[in-house]
């Protein structure tokens, strides 16, 4: 897979459009967490050294025009300048005479940030003069906003159509490692898939069975297999529109399917009910985690593995009760001599929270993004970063 990065070009002097994924969560005025903007530093440091003029482009929540003052980005700015540990200018527009003013009087080195791109109703709708007008304030386009990358918005796919497109060092971290793990893992290859429904994670699991040599299921989902298995799932989440497409995915692939074999239920879905556990769901329960043996299968089968990719939590990951087999599953994964890629979401927030980051191969800063690419889909922040026919090597 050839990637064009930052690397490829001559960046003195020119004026680069670098779109970003800064949406960080923020509470009572307060940044939470920061990792969006550290994970974009290198590149932005690189441009900077290089005496690229650099414009920093981002979305933060999805304003509408009666809380737009809600989502204005100068906090974000102001983090930004200080773990970029210089000046970043921040204005009140993306587009108009004061941007283009402000651009044209950009020495080499200096970094800006366009006020929020969701301002503006044509981000969405990806239109073309909108996207125009925004390629001309720069003379190329560098995107490192993986976890903006699966949506053809103006600033992430439709400028590609008016300035030369690179990647970032970020983006390109993610396209290897989760194209990586897709189309040349090391062998023996596992799955671990959880979140809520199969709806949600079939794309991802019929793209994976050819690949894998195992799946292991967690989560909400497995009720609708257990069901299809003529299992007691009590109250436990249900998808009756995908019992049938369950069974035949069973009927078919069985020998690769590996489903829990012990729950954790409680009486209703609220984190002060009490837990308890059983290999099938009493009537009037719901299934919220799986359970201890189901663990101990899951960690005997894995440890044999040497490449594996994990999306989606166990249970419900946002109650503590009920959130304890996920953290096990990483603690699990982060020791284990194998590559191990976390796919975004609620699988990278429980490695961060457990502070295991850094113990795996590769943590995505993207959790709808990197399901579609692991969907096997070509994302439309990603097509032009990749050279024509390479997108699948």
């Amino acid at each position: 897979m050839k990637i064009r990065t930052i690397k490829d070009v001559e960046l003195f002097g020119k004026k680069v459009l670098l779109r970003v994924d800064f949406n960080v969560p923020v509470v009572d005025g307060k940044i939470t967490d920061d990792a969006r903007i550290t994970g974009a530093l290198p590149t932005v440091k690189y441009l900077i050294d290089k005496g690229a003029k650099v414009i920093t482009v981002i979305h933060f929540g999805n304003p509408k025009p009666e809380n737009k003052d809600e989502f204005k980005v100068d906090l974000i700015a102001k983090k930004y300048s200080e773990l970029l540990e210089r000046p970043v200018k921040k204005l009140d527009n993306s587009i108009g005479p004061e941007v283009e003013s402000v651009v044209n009087s950009m020495k080499p080195g200096e970094v800006i940030m366009l006020e929020n791109i969701r301002f503006y109703k044509e981000e969405k709708k990806n239109d073309p003069e909108f996207a125009k007008k925004l390629a001309s304030l720069a003379d190329i386009f560098v995107n490192d906003a993986f976890g903006a990358a699966h949506r053809a918005h103006a600033s992430t796919r439709g400028v590609c159509d008016y300035l030369p497109a690179y990647a970032g060092f970020l983006m390109e971290k993610e396209i290897i490692a989760l194209g990586g793990v897709l189309h040349s893992p090391e062998k023996p290859f596992a799955a671990i898939l959880g979140g809520a429904k199969v709806s949600g994670k079939l794309p991802l699991i019929e793209n994976l069975l050819p690949k894998v040599d195992k799946i292991f299921i967690g989560g909400g989902m497995v009720f609708t297999f257990l069901k299809a298995m003529n299992k007691n799932i009590g109250n436990s989440l249900l998808e009756e529109d995908y019992l049938e497409k369950a069974k035949e995915l069973l009927k078919e692939h069985r020998e690769k399917l590996v489903l829990p074999v012990d729950f954790v239920y409680a009486e209703k879905f609220s984190e002060d009910s009490e837990p308890h556990i059983g290999d099938e769901i009493p009537d009037g329960f719901i299934g919220l985690d799986i359970g201890p043996e189901s663990i101990k299968k899951f960690e005997k089968e894995l440890s044999s593995f040497k490449s594996i990719v994990w999306n989606g939590p166990m249970g419900v990951f946002e109650m503590k009760s009920f959130a304890k087999k996920t953290f096990e599953i990483a603690a699990f994964l982060a020791n284990l001599d194998a590559k191990v890629v976390i796919g975004g979401g609620d699988s990278a927030a429980a490695v961060k929270q457990a502070g295991l980051y850094e113990k795996f191969y590769h943590v995505s800063t993207g959790g709808g993004a990197s399901m579609e690419f692991l969907e096997g889909k070509t994302l439309p922040g990603i097509e032009k970063l990749i050279d024509e026919g390479e997108i699948n090597a």
